[in-house]
């Protein structure tokens, strides 16, 4: 019985022992960022840095050389004929002089395309092209659109009575429009094209004397749109 026993000592007979599992870990399954998942972000991270580059450029082109909006102004218009036949016919002679101000130090301005329109009642009734220029640092300039001819125009019964009252009271709701493609300058750089809207609201005298605005100091103001 000795012997047996002195024969089991040192081996094991109990149940099988499972060998230790190993973990595989494949590139591009389960969790992980994937080939798309970098590319957007990526993709995110440019667009970013490309954000705060552009910022960054703006701020410091105004701390440097701090732009100023161009001024517009009307300073005189003549009405010598805005007569509205039975035929919705508008016979009508227009002169305006305006003034352009560039108050920038260091920015010029090319004015590629100057396309002046006269309107009544919403409705154009004239269009001249004036002369392309450049305009210099702290520069001012001078436009002077004339229109004059006759142009068939669409009134409803409500804008046919606005123009009765204003013939009877000889003075004229009228607006002056620019249609600008300009470019600016700042030193030897030369920006893209823009093309902003100059907006002039006019109460404009039949026959008037002097031009002068009725109801409106010498030299009304124009507004922008871009």
């Amino acid at each position: 019985m000795a012997e047996k026993e002195a024969h089991l000592n040192g081996a094991y007979y109990g149940p099988s022992i499972p060998p230790a599992t190993r973990n595989y870990h494949r590139t591009g399954r389960g969790s992980g960022c994937g080939c798309g998942c970098c590319l957007l972000k990526l993709l995110f991270n440019i667009i970013i840095t490309a954000v705060v580059v552009v910022g960054l450029a703006v701020l410091i082109f105004w701390l440097i050389f701090r732009p100023n909006k161009v001024k517009f102004h009307v300073t005189d218009v003549s009405l010598t004929e805005f007569n509205l036949t039975t035929t919705n016919t508008l016979h009508y002679n227009l002169a305006v002089n305006m003034t352009v101000r560039n108050p920038n130090k260091r920015i010029g301005i090319y004015y590629d395309r100057i396309e002046a329109r006269a309107y009544y009642e919403d409705q154009r009734f004239a269009t001249q092209t004036l002369t392309p220029f450049y305009q210099g640092h702290k520069n001012s300039s001078f436009l002077n659109p004339v229109f004059k001819g006759q142009q068939f125009v669409r009134l409803g019964a409500e804008e046919t009575s606005e123009f009765n009252e204003d013939r009877t009271g000889r003075i004229y709701s009228i607006d002056v429009k620019l249609y600008l493609r300009i470019r600016f300058k700042v030193g030897w750089v030369k920006t893209g094209r823009f093309t902003p809207k100059i907006s002039c609201d006019l109460k404009v005298p039949l026959s008037s004397a002097n031009g002068s605005l009725a109801g409106f100091p010498e030299t009304t103001r124009c507004g922008w749109d871009f």
